[in-house]
């Protein structure tokens, strides 16, 4: 079980072919703030039908998208 996984469930839930959010937005899915270890747990959400897309550390948010 990863850490993330309620987020993953949360996006696959969401079913919206690309959405965003913020890194506040995450935290309160995961009860835990965002760190550097999102980007080696981020090839699981494939698994869920979706890829991580854009990460902004300036406006602090990720992009989602369904894969195709």
């Amino acid at each position: 079980m990863s850490k993330y996984d309620s987020l993953w469930e949360y996006v696959q839930k969401k079913g919206s072919q690309s959405f965003k959010l913020t890194f506040e937005e995450i935290q309160d899915i995961v009860g835990i703030p965002l760190d550097h270890s999102f980007l080696n747990y981020k090839k699981e959400l494939t698994e869920y039908g979706y890829q991580v897309g854009k990460i902004s550390m300036k406006e602090k948010t990720v992009i989602f998208n369904k894969v195709e």
